[in-house]
């Protein structure tokens, strides 16, 4: 029984859970195997915490333990909380639930250790055990709750859900549906928000910090690290911690953490890996909230290292505490509240509204050196190095509300929870820039898949679809991050395309104006009103064009006249100034212009740009009022800049569109259908048969040309007759993507002679190249003629989840490669979008004289697709091509689906 059990063990339910205190804890699905540790438990209840949990203070013996921990987790299902109690895990809470006679509900119940009351671990376990029992099939959850037990009433009436309750000789019977409603949704994201800020605020505004491995030696890293945080004035406790050292620089060092005699909020960790564990399981038990571990020797190192960052991690969670690295640079926090520089950097940057976390170390030493050159200011850096715990999401969150940070920087080289990456994203973007540069793409077509969706639909597109989804702005240099950034940490976001170029120099004038073609920016003419103002404040004969060439003799004072009268213009949204210093005109002079005039641009809420040609970053002589004007060496890096603001500004300003409930749906027979499905086929994964896959897309009002299945030449014949001429025939192998490559595939048959020798022929050419064994039959279905062929598709990605595809279809459609992707679920917008943003939209919308197709046919078919895989979540890949896209009115017809189970 035990090793069944073991067996069925649904690890994919261990998660670690930060609570509202703000530290770590492990929930686990209970075993067998915790029946000593479950007994601990329930012997250090209190006889209160036991009578509201039993109802009554029943001796607990070994058949109540066994009977506790063994559960089917389907019908019954528990959870544990489990700490770090004397270098042993232990059980300090339990919840779980049993499904009741009708099916649809679950009796719940949740006990925690006196100890640890009060700190969330009730809510957690009730959105865990929820998440189970809605995958299980539950519906609505009961409880029998004594009216004195108002900690767990709170719970429940706190959580979300809508309860009923009835009170009965001092007992509440409560009711409540489970479903994760828009309120249980934002219930459930504030109370992420909340334990997060709380569980950094050791780690960004610590009042002491150890440093385990502080040395006294030259150029190492704990000498450095040590220094850091001496020099650069933490306002904090500094103890430095050194088992073979007195002091370091002048401060008394201690042996280990636990001879240290004040708390300690948090210990930068920077001692050889194989000390790691010991020195954090000390960490521990002196009671530390946050660590940062900078020694290097961990999963970057191969199996070993690897095994050592899994005793890494199991250890801090088990005691809590928050975790930066390993194999990190450090954090940063330039408040003057703080100041403090927990990094081994001797760069420390000024203050600024600039947040930048990076995943490499090594290259954080760069961006801060660079950002300190070009004068940008940040407010919290933080090297997160492998992401055992705290990674891009804490962040993030942390960011969101800090009012400090006006941007931020992402460096990354891959994702730890990507789809929760972008629901946290989204919602940061809407009020801050999130500028991202993310490393280790990989080629279109890399991936080995079974279908065209899944050739097509990289991971390096998966990403670009999710940063497009939530209003990321990406870049693909460092170069370009900070040229991006220090327009938006300084600049208004643009409200629209239209952009002025005022410049000293015609060359450089008409690189800015093709770079800004290129980039999809406009350039609009001046109004006679704005050139009569322009010709009031220039004193020599030029043309009054956009671009403005002021020519080489232009005076500071028609520069910024000029400037003046184009911040006042409401026919523009951006300016940019471009100066070649010649020898007729002080650049010092300009540089005065700008700054007097760029106040003008705050107030109209425009962005303005320069570019003095060889000068790069803020120049001090650029500041207004606090706010510094950009500055490029050269033209182009400055419209690149102004693109990615503008385009972030249109993000914003963008409906967000809806999930439509589509009507109509027969989601129950669709469900019957896959169930049985499933059950005929041993196989996982496997294709559903043609008859499968034109009832399932019935079910979905998905339109597929009438198909017919076909074993033999003779059935193919009739099928053909029933179908009516003409008709395709088509290879049905659950195995051969591409049935055109191996003559699979013959059009416009108009015979049962013809039907006959096709059959005959598509398999005797499978019996040449030796694959008739992969021969299943053929599908026979009714010719479809003209509209333009698509292609539309889902798979399944293991880091973003059900990727959706579009675009032009046929058998080309992998050597085009003229496709985009979002990210399920789909909302009206994304529909419209993915028709529209491939290159060969246009012929949709008609080209040369030809109709324009049925566009909003193929965004019905698109958000029908979506609501078939929210339904559906065993659909592991999906193709439909091509699918026919006929004329305006005229719908569309899905010629040949695939669709693998798994």
């Amino acid at each position: 029984m035990a090793g069944e059990l073991e067996r069925e063990y649904p690890s994919q339910y261990e998660t670690e859970v930060l609570l509202k205190d703000g530290s770590r804890m492990m929930l686990r699905p209970i075993r067998r195997e915790d029946i000593e540790r479950w007994l601990a438990f329930v012997s250090r209840l209190s006889p209160r915490t036991k009578y509201l949990r039993f109802h009554s203070l029943p001796k607990l013996t070994l058949e109540d333990a066994i009977r506790f921990c063994t559960v089917d987790y389907t019908n019954t299902f528990a959870f544990v909380a489990e700490v770090m109690r004397e270098q042993r895990q232990s059980i300090v809470a339990i919840g779980r639930y049993y499904r009741l006679p009708n099916k649809h509900s679950a009796e719940v119940a949740f006990v925690i250790e006196d100890a640890h009351q009060g700190r969330g671990i009730g809510t957690r376990l009730m959105e865990w055990l929820a998440n189970v029992a809605r995958d299980n099939g539950v519906t609505t959850f009961e409880a029998d709750v004594l009216a004195e037990n108002k900690e767990m009433m709170t719970v429940v009436r706190d959580y979300g859900f809508h309860i009923t309750s009835e009170l009965e000789a001092g007992v509440y019977h409560v009711t409540f549906p489970i479903a994760r409603t828009k309120r249980v949704a934002r219930r459930e994201e504030e109370r992420e928000r909340i334990s997060t800020l709380a569980s950094l605020r050791s780690l960004l505004y610590p009042s002491s910090v150890a440093v385990v491995g502080a040395s006294r030696k030259p150029g190492t890293i704990g000498q450095l690290l040590f220094q850091c945080i001496m020099q650069n004035g933490f306002s904090g406790v500094v103890y430095p911690v050194n088992p073979n050292a007195k002091a370091v620089m002048s401060v008394k060092a201690y042996p280990s953490v636990l001879d240290v005699p004040g708390d300690i909020d948090l210990a930068v960790i920077a001692v050889p890996a194989p000390l790691v564990a010991k020195v954090t399981d000390e960490c521990g038990r002196k009671g530390v909230r946050a660590i940062v571990v900078i020694s290097d020797g961990f999963k970057e190192r191969g199996p070993e290292g690897a095994q050592r960052e899994r005793e890494l991690r199991d250890i801090s969670l088990g005691h809590g505490m928050r975790l930066v690295g390993p194999n990190c640079m450090g954090v940063i926090n330039t408040d003057a509240a703080i100041n403090l520089n927990a990094t081994f950097s001797q760069v420390y940057p000024p203050r600024g509204n600039v947040a930048f976390l990076s995943q490499s170390g090594a290259l954080g030493l760069a961006i801060l050196d660079y950002a300190y050159n070009l004068h940008m200011g940040i407010s919290t850096f933080v090297s997160v190095g492998n992401r055992t715990d705290i990674s891009a999401n804490d962040l993030l969150q942390y960011w969101e509300q800090d009012p400090a940070t006006r941007v931020i920087l992402l460096y990354l080289e891959s994702f730890g929870n990507p789809r929760k990456f972008a629901r946290i994203a989204k919602r940061v973007s809407a009020t801050k820039p999130i500028v991202v540069v993310k490393s280790g793409s990989t080629p279109a077509g890399s991936r080995a898949a079974s279908s065209h969706t899944g050739a097509l639909a990289t991971p390096e597109i998966a990403s670009d679809a999710l940063f497009r989804q939530a209003g990321i702005i990406r870049v693909n240099t460092l170069e370009e991050l900070f040229d991006v950034t220090t327009l938006l940490s300084n600049q208004p976001t643009p409200k629209g395309k239209r952009v002025v170029i005022v410049t000293n120099g015609g060359g450089p004038g008409i690189l800015a104006a093709d770079a800004c073609e290129n980039r999809g920016l406009v350039l609009p003419e001046f109004s006679p009103e704005t050139i009569n103002r322009l010709r009031s404040v220039t004193k020599r004969d030029i043309g009054f064009y956009n671009p403005l060439d002021m020519t080489a003799g232009a005076a500071e004072e028609e520069f910024e006249g000029a400037l003046k009268v184009l911040a006042d213009d409401t026919h523009n949204d951006a300016a940019l100034t471009i100066f070649i210093p010649p020898t007729v005109v002080d650049p010092k002079g300009i540089e005065d212009a700008v700054r007097r005039v760029a106040p003008l641009f705050q107030r109209r809420q425009k962005p303005l740009l320069a570019c003095f040609m060889g000068q790069q970053g803020f120049s001090r002589k650029l500041q207004a009022r606090g706010k510094l004007v950009p500055c490029y060496p050269f033209p182009e890096d400055a419209v690149s800049a102004l693109a990615k603001a503008t385009e972030y500004g249109e993000w914003l300003r963008k409906p967000k569109g809806a999930i439509p409930r589509i009507r109509g749906i027969r989601r129950e027979r669709a469900q019957r259908l896959i169930e049985s499905a499933m059950t005929r086929s041993a196989r996982r994964p496997f294709w559903l048969w043609a008859r499968e896959i034109a009832d399932l897309l019935e079910c979905y009002g998905i339109r597929f040309a009438e198909t017919l299945m076909a074993e033999t030449a003779a059935e193919a014949a009739a099928s053909a007759s029933k179908v009516g001429f003409p008709v395709a025939v088509k290879l049905a192998s659950p195995t051969i993507v591409h049935k055109t490559d191996v003559g699979g595939v013959k059009l416009d048959l108009r015979s049962k002679s013809e039907v006959e020798k096709a059959f005959q022929d598509i398999r005797a050419r499978l019996a040449e190249i030796g694959r008739q064994h992969e021969m299943e039959g053929v599908t026979v279905q009714r010719m479809v003629r003209g509209g333009i062929e698509a292609i539309v598709g889902v798979t399944q990605d293991p880091s973003f989840g059900p990727l959706i595809m579009f675009g032009l279809g046929g058998i080309y459609a992998e050597l085009m490669k003229d496709i985009a992707v979002r990210l399920h679920p789909l909302t009206d917008l994304d529909a419209g979008e993915l028709v529209g943003s491939i290159k060969m939209a246009k012929l949709f919308e008609g080209f040369r004289g030809s109709p324009p197709a049925d566009t909003k046919a193929l965004e019905d078919l698109l958000l029908r697709l979506s609501a078939l895989i929210e339904d559906t979540p065993q659909i592991a890949e999906l193709d439909f091509n091509p699918v026919k896209t006929m004329g305006q009115g005229e719908g569309y017809w899905v010629v040949d689906a695939r669709i693998m189970l798994r």
